[in-house]
């Protein structure tokens, strides 16, 4: 993510870097004027090409899966590029607004001509102005509402519909004010390409055409609820329906007015077109869930998507599984998948963190398909009688690979922890939070 970032505005830094180069400076310009020009177009530029790839990726373009190590990357990578679109597009704003400083230190003497234009094209400018000003105060809002985790989903999904529109005033507003003379220019082909991209996506997204190739529609067969915060959901699927892999995930959508949301698969998949997925209840919509779902109910599934495979590990690596709370569903799948050639199973230890063994719902099922499986060794860790994962632990050595599902907070001081003991094993790690 950091390199397509880096290199995403190094290009724009560039293509900015040539036109500055092309253009002979203004006759009479007093640099600071100038210098405030050109910075007004260089931080326009990034916020707009942050913002048109992260409407592009908002599309869920699954053929984007395999360089980016997933679609929860892919997400990840979106939300990234609105957060730093949003802050280069705040720096354009405060350039745009520091010409009153310049007034009153320098003076008026010395700022850059404006082009001149007349007629249609004169109030076109005018209303990309004013509409990129107001662009802007939406996108600030929406990126306090986002990042603020206790504003509730279903009115954060609602406004973040409006993201399209927001776009597409941007894009007018920087077609319409950009230089003319990028037109012809690398800058203005790369601006073009950008925005083709971003306006594509944001069309997708208004016309309601994300994921509908990989859309599959089907019913609820099961609901159950082994405990208070965890909800079984077993749904028969129609013939688009593709087929999975152990560990993949899908959007599911089981009330239009809710919208989509990612679970993980926590099934093999036997070809009859029957997943299951395991809920916990995390919030207002998923703690009253098995009270509204019953069988018969219809179901959208778009998917699957995730590189979260059994089948990616590396065979001469030791494998070490680690799961943590309902970060157990990918590895439910992977022991399923493995219980028709159990002398195929690859050697892992898997490491499984609860809170409390005695209420947990997924212990049980564990130990049954781990028992069947001679080569995968389970160990529980119960938070209560005051067993913890450390990093020292896990035992790792020479080729080593680590498979990690479970609370970021466990990611990270397992990944410090082994950091600090000199050793980097491959770490691979969902990032399940699109939002």
């Amino acid at each position: 993510m950091k390199t397509l970032f880096a290199s995403l505005i190094a290009l724009v830094a560039l293509a900015w870097g040539w036109a500055l180069a092309q253009t002979p400076a203004p006759v009479h310009v007093q640099p600071l004027w100038l210098a405030r020009q050109e910075l007004l177009y260089l931080s326009g530029l990034l916020s707009v090409a942050m913002m048109s790839l992260a409407m592009f990726l908002a599309t869920r373009p699954a053929w984007l899966e395999a360089p980016f190590g997933g679609m929860d990357r892919i997400y990840r990578s979106h939300k990234w590029a609105g957060i730093l679109a949003v802050g280069f597009a705040a720096l354009h704003w405060l350039i745009e607004m520091s010409d009153d400083i310049l007034k009153a230190t320098i003076g008026r003497q010395g700022r850059v001509p404006d082009e001149i234009f007349a007629g249609l094209h004169d109030a076109l400018r005018d209303l990309a102005e004013d509409l990129g000003e107001w662009a802007i105060y939406a996108v600030l809002a929406m990126l306090v509402i986002t990042l603020w985790k206790r504003f509730p989903y279903r009115p954060w999904r609602f406004l973040h519909r409006a993201m399209p529109v927001i776009y597409l005033m941007l894009v007018f507003h920087a077609a319409l004010l950009a230089p003319t003379a990028y037109w012809a220019q690398p800058v203005g082909a790369l601006l073009a390409v950008l925005m083709g991209a971003g306006v594509y996506g944001a069309v997708c997204a208004l016309l309601g055409r994300i994921g509908k190739a990989r859309e599959s529609r089907g019913e609820i067969v099961a609901v159950e609820q082994p405990t208070p915060d965890i909800t079984t959901v077993v749904c028969r699927l129609g013939p688009a329906w593709r087929g999975h892999h152990p560990g993949q995930f899908a959007f599911v959508s089981f009330d239009d007015k809710e919208g989509a949301h990612p679970f993980t698969i926590a099934s093999a998949d036997r070809g009859d077109h029957t997943v299951r997925f395991q809920i916990k209840a995390l919030g207002d919509y998923t703690r009253g869930l098995a009270q509204r779902l019953q069988p018969g109910q219809m179901v959208r599934v778009e998917g699957p998507y995730g590189r979260f495979d059994i089948g990616r590990r590396k065979p001469r690596a030791r494998q070490i599984w680690i799961a943590g709370g309902i970060g157990v569903t990918p590895f439910l799948a992977w022991l399923e998948s493995l219980q028709a050639t159990p002398d195929k199973a690859p050697a892992a230890e898997l490491h499984y963190c609860t809170r409390d063994q005695s209420t947990d719902a997924f212990a049980p099922r564990l130990q049954a398909l781990c028992a069947a499986l001679p080569a995968v060794r389970l160990h529980i860790h119960d938070a209560r009688q005051g067993a913890k994962l450390t990093a020292a632990a896990l035992g790792v050595s020479g080729k080593t690979e680590i498979w990690f599902c479970g609370p970021s907070g466990l990611a990270n001081a397992l990944r410090q922890g082994l950091a600090a003991l000199g050793l980097r094993p491959r770490f691979h790690q969902e990032a399940f939070e699109m939002r």
